[in-house]
């Protein structure tokens, strides 16, 4: 850490003082000065602060003792071979060293640690019954011989590792597939043998009147009263686990016959939608999307209008809808924008063209033609071929639409044939859908029938299919244009206000769909993450992907007419998916991925709020995130290619990552390993940071000792990792972990699906790191300790999500509530990364601990500084880091210490000719990333150095002290 005086560079300096301390703070790595400034004065101030600092920072953490404790586990036995290779079993008697006086009285106090701190006690009153039951139990050293301890390290192998994940992931996307079939069969079946009755009256929930009431304070009609209770599994909102509710869009009457018919027999899904949440109650949201436009949902929840009192969601413009009603396509939209299309005739065909857009998916591809006298590509850049319908080209488009202005004379003959041209063009390149295309005319009319084009470009196959779309109550040229649908098999619309527009356009998915229709063609499809904001979480919207299949009417009146019904679905949040990912096996920085066979992200770490300037930010568009964009590193796709081309494998590179919102840089080697998820169209990645990464070791204690040292009160596992499964069956839902984890071990409830092999490490954990609560509740009792309360947290976490926590203040003198809470987001263990504290401490030399000013970006809070350092297993540099300790203190006591150490200097009457307290001089601390920790300016603390001394933060980099390090902003 730097201490530096202004530079003569910067204006208003005089001299420069220049200072740079190993992290750890323990000896001079570069120092700079003027004549006149002793280096040993420099040196001195490097030495009292970096000692001190140190030496506080291990003792409340109590690092020396844990390892101590680790290395007297590992340690060989009297006769073996040290040098034994690190795959080898190592098992002793664990008997502790004398000199941790604190972890033997831990363990002799056995009658009170039987028995967990009970509700309301302090920590003091439960240390002292500790003491006075302490000769209670046998001697320390008889207790340890009760269970052995046995440790292995052995190297992770990833391409196993990704197998089995795939498996899991395989097995849950299996069973919300077999959930959806069921509603498959239950809907064609209930239509089957419903009769249409256009008369038919059928009151009904709908979404939007459910729970209304009128003047008079009744039910308004189909409203009625509809029971809502808040449920957990659905975030709290109030829903319906009986009945489903239906949705019909603002633009729609809710009694129109086809409405109230189709929403009379789907009824019959309520029942396939109970049984399906019976079986797997980890499933969400199922539902119906009705050819027709209604909505059915469950489990019932209310729909609330816009501002407006409008509801613009129509199922059938959804992404899981599309997909699955047609197969992909490739599209040429032709846009007349000759004279006769001036006014509200453009307006409608911008409209039209746009809700053209909306029913593209991911798997499709399109362009859009202008056409008047001349072809006008609406992107001048993409002329002669097709581009993916992804959300960043269509709004692209989009943009282009306004555009667009009406002049001259429409020749459209030209303008089929450019269509034509690059549709058979593009089918040729094996891109694209290859058998499914489609030219949408947006015009207000069609003065010849243009036979001679089709003749030359598409008959006798008909390979293309021609949508016309009349603007206007003009029906003059009508007739044309409904022969060119007729015969190029598509289908004829008149469009003649804004409002007709969505209807209408809607209606050419039916067409599209009936080659699947009437081959009975069942596929299931998959979508692509994106937000669901029903599941709004507190961190933000939360990350889902649909599973979606068609349903078709199977009346043998009309069984080969290719009638599409809807389609049905249900979602699946991505969390589900992370809680399958074994993180205590993919180290520090490790992480695992999914993305489609579109290379669109499915699920990584990334793909999660991104930070710029300290500011969180979202992506847009999560749907159309591209691995590239997040593994950039990979300049070539191979990767990329390799994962989209569904292959197993493995790659290896530099990589850099971001962490701390984006402040801080990692640097280091990631070796992926690959595979696709069978039934489904996504594969899964696994990152594995070589070094200590690349190890894992499994220990070894009793259950009865392992369960009695998790339950203290001082200890907590990861919120977002998954010990046991208490989604699956709804008796388990009030579970904590750590209950499931006794019931499971003790065999109280067999029935529960927990991992036994990270359960088995996480009761290891507990056992080693407990004598820390009896170390840090003597610290705390000690008065001569810590009496300027500096010091306020110690904490540890472990490779398996275990957590410890002493406070040496009360709860509500902290400086800094957040840290270590749901709010600290990077603070603690999450569903995809190791704490920052933890991640930053292991790249460092175990021991040397690494300080940083946590920045809340809610308060602004720079009150504190923590302190964390690495404990590892061996003392080898492939040795696996086994957990992280630090400590918080006040950042008014950390700058006092500092300010303190600077003032002393080497002269004999102990008269300083210089210090921090010179006027000319100006000191900084700043840390291994150039952050300042301490300045004499308090708002200049935790800002980068370099924007405070820009010349002096040069001359660093120019001595190596620093390196500048590029990342890519997606």
């Amino acid at each position: 850490m730097p201490a530096a005086r202004r530079s003569p560079m910067c204006p208003r300096s005089s001299a420069s003082l220049l200072l740079w301390i190993l992290v750890g703070l323990s000896e001079v790595e570069r120092t700079g000065s003027q004549q006149g400034i002793p280096l040993s004065v420099v040196k001195l101030w490097a030495s009292a602060f970096g000692g001190e600092i140190k030496s506080i920072s291990a003792k409340y953490s109590g690092s020396q003792l844990l390892q101590k404790e680790l290395w007297a586990i590992t340690a060989p036995r009297p006769g073996t071979n040290s040098s034994s290779e690190s795959t080898a079993s190592v098992k002793v008697n664990s008997r502790m060293n004398p000199k941790t006086s604190a972890a033997c009285l831990w363990e002799e106090s056995l009658a009170a640690r039987g028995n967990p701190r009970k509700h309301g006690e302090s920590v003091q009153t439960a240390f002292r019954k500790r003491l006075q039951g302490q000769n209670q139990g046998p001697p320390c050293t008889e207790k340890y011989k009760e269970f052995v301890k046995s440790v292995r390290v052995e190297e992770i192998d990833g391409v196993k590792l990704v197998k089995n994940l795939a498996v899991k992931m395989e097995e849950v996307f299996r069973k919300k597939a077999e959930a959806t079939r069921r509603l498959v069969e239950a809907a064609e079946e209930a239509h089957r043998q419903h009769e249409e009755n256009p008369e038919l009256q059928y009151e009904y929930f709908n979404a939007v009147l459910i729970n209304e009431v009128d003047e008079m304070g009744n039910n308004v009609e189909l409203g009625g009263e509809f029971l809502l209770e808040p449920n957990d599994h659905f975030n709290n909102l109030s829903v319906n686990l009986s009945l489903s509710v239906v949705q019909v869009p603002t633009n729609m009457y809710n009694k129109d016959p086809d409405i109230v018919n189709g929403v009379y027999w789907s009824e019959a899904l309520n029942k396939v939608f109970v049984d399906n949440f019976e079986r797997d109650p980890t499933l969400i949201w199922q539902y119906f999307g009705s050819a027709k436009g209604f909505f059915r949902q469950y489990p019932g929840v209310k729909w609330h209008p816009d501002e407006h009192g409008v509801i613009g969601f129509d199922c059938r413009n959804r992404k899981w809808y599309i997909q699955a009603a047609t197969s992909p396509k490739d599209v040429i939209i032709l846009v007349d924008v000759s004279g006769s299309m001036k006014g509200l005739r453009l307006t409608i065909a911008r409209q039209t063209v746009s809700s053209i857009l909306d029913t593209l998916g991911d798997d499709d591809f399109f362009n859009i033609i202008a056409y008047n006298q001349e072809i006008h590509y609406v992107e001048p850049c993409l002329n002669g071929t097709l581009v993916r319908a992804d959300r960043t080209n269509k709004d692209h488009f989009r943009e282009h639409l306004d555009k667009l202005f009406a002049k001259g004379i429409g020749l459209l003959g030209e303008a089929l044939a450019e269509a034509f041209t690059i549709l058979n063009d593009f089918n040729r390149t094996g891109r694209g859908s290859v058998c499914s295309q489609a030219i949408m005319l947006v015009t207000d009319g069609a003065t010849e029938m243009y036979d001679d084009v089709f003749e030359k470009y598409n008959w006798p196959e008909r390979k293309v299919r021609i949508f016309p779309y009349l603007i206007g109550r003009e029906s003059a040229f009508a007739d044309n244009l409904k022969w060119m649908a007729c015969a190029n098999k598509g289908y004829f619309s008149q469009i003649s206000t804004l409002a007709d527009v969505q209807e209408n356009v809607m209606r050419y998915l039916h067409v599209m769909s009936r080659p699947k229709v009437i081959d009975h063609e069942h596929d299931t499809v998959w979508t692509e993450a994106y937000v669901d904001s029903a599941m709004k979480e507190k961190s933000g919207p939360s990350l889902s992907t649909t599973v979606a299949m068609p349903v078709f009417s199977t009346k043998n009146e009309t069984k080969n007419q290719g009638i599409l019904l809807g389609v049905v679905g249900t979602d699946i949040p991505l969390q589900e998916l992370m809680k399958l990912i074994p993180k205590h096996m993919l180290g520090i920085h490790g992480y695992a991925f999914a993305i489609t066979n579109n290379g669109y992200i499915l699920t990584h770490p990334d793909l999660r709020p991104l930070y710029q300037d300290g500011k969180k930010r979202r992506k847009p568009n999560y749907s159309s995130v591209d691995l590239s964009e997040v593994e950039w590193e990979d300049k070539d796709d191979i990767l990329r290619n390799a994962m989209v081309n569904r292959k197993t494998g493995t790659f290896s590179m530099e990589v850099k990552k971001t962490v701390d919102r984006g402040r801080r840089v990692l640097k280091m080697h990631n070796d992926y390993y690959y595979t696709d998820i069978k039934g489904t169209p996504f594969s899964v990645g696994v990152a594995l940071s070589r070094g200590h990464g690349k190890y894992f070791f499994r220990g070894n204690v009793s259950v009865d000792a392992g369960l009695r040292d998790l339950e203290q009160p001082d200890v907590a596992l990861a919120d977002e990792w998954t010990y046991c499964n208490t989604e699956e069956q709804h008796e388990h839902r009030h579970l904590s972990q750590i209950q499931a984890i006794k019931m499971f071990m003790t065999g109280r409830r067999p029935h529960l699906k927990c991992d036994r092999e990270l359960i088995q490490e996480v009761l290891f954990d507990a056992v080693v790191t407990a004598p820390l609560e009896a170390y840090w509740t003597g610290l705390a009792l000690n008065k001569s300790e810590n009496s300027d309360k500096g010091v306020e947290i110690a904490f540890l976490g472990t490779r398996t999500g275990l957590s410890r926590t002493n406070l040496f203040v009360s709860a509500d003198h902290l400086s800094n509530q957040d840290f270590l809470t749901a709010e600290d987001k990077e603070g603690v263990f999450n569903a995809d990364h190791f704490p920052l504290w933890y991640k930053r401490a292991a790249e460092q030399v175990p021991g040397t601990f690494v300080y940083s000013i946590p920045i809340s970006t809610a308060l602004g809070n720079k009150s504190v500084v923590l302190a964390s350092t690495a404990i590892q297993l061996l003392d080898d540099r492939k040795s696996p880091i086994v957990a992280a300790v630090g400590i918080q203190m006040k950042l008014e006591f950390f700058q006092r210490k500092f300010w303190t150490a600077c003032r002393q200097c080497t002269a004999l009457d102990g008269k300083c000719s210089i210090s921090c307290d010179s006027e000319d001089v100006n000191c900084y601390l700043i840390d291994n990333n150039g952050f300042i920790l301490v300045t004499e300016e308090q708002s200049q603390t935790g800002l980068f150095f370099g924007e405070v001394e820009g010349a002096v933060m040069n001359k660093l980099l120019q001595m190596g002290s620093f390196k500048r390090s590029e990342t890519q902003h997606s």
